[in-house]
């Protein structure tokens, strides 16, 4: 079974090229594409924080990795597979991220901590609600702590 997905939104800000860390001074814009109506961000400004669902788009063409290998091809970290880490070259090219909302302007959202570089097209835009987080304390092994280190300096 396949799926078309289209894009209902744009990203906008000042990282043009793909990169992996000091993602916490980008201040991003998503804006609705034309043929999404503006009424289908009403309420979004009670909100918090966002779900965003977005396209890696620069990696299209690329060949997807599909078992495993080592994160940010560093040796001294494990290999481990594809859905054990968040990187680009996924089966379906998605990413998806939680945001904080900065605030609404019509079909525009002003966002924080999104790490999807300008033009990145996003496919799904979900409010974040504390049922839907974990409700048990997360573990995750230590070298993904050392690779998320300066992230989101």
């Amino acid at each position: 079974m396949e799926f078309t997905i289209r894009p209902i939104a744009k990203v906008s800000n000042s990282r043009s090229e793909i990169q992996d860390d000091y993602w916490a001074e980008i201040v991003s814009e998503i804006e609705l594409e034309d043929n999404i109506p503006a009424e289908s961000l009403d309420g979004i400004e009670t909100f918090s924080h966002l779900e965003i669902i977005y396209i890696f788009h620069k990696s299209i063409g690329s060949e997807p990795i599909l078992g495993s290998e080592h994160p940010r091809e560093n040796k001294k970290w494990p290999k481990v597979g594809i859905f054990v880490q968040r990187k680009k070259n996924r089966p379906n090219h998605l990413g998806s991220t939680i945001v904080e909302l900065l605030r609404r302007d019509g079909k525009k959202l002003l966002v924080k901590y999104l790490d999807a570089i300008d033009g990145t097209p996003v496919v799904d835009i979900k409010p974040v609600m504390r049922e839907f987080l974990p409700m048990s304390g997360i573990t995750q092994p230590d070298w993904s702590k050392e690779l998320m280190i300066n992230y989101w300096e």
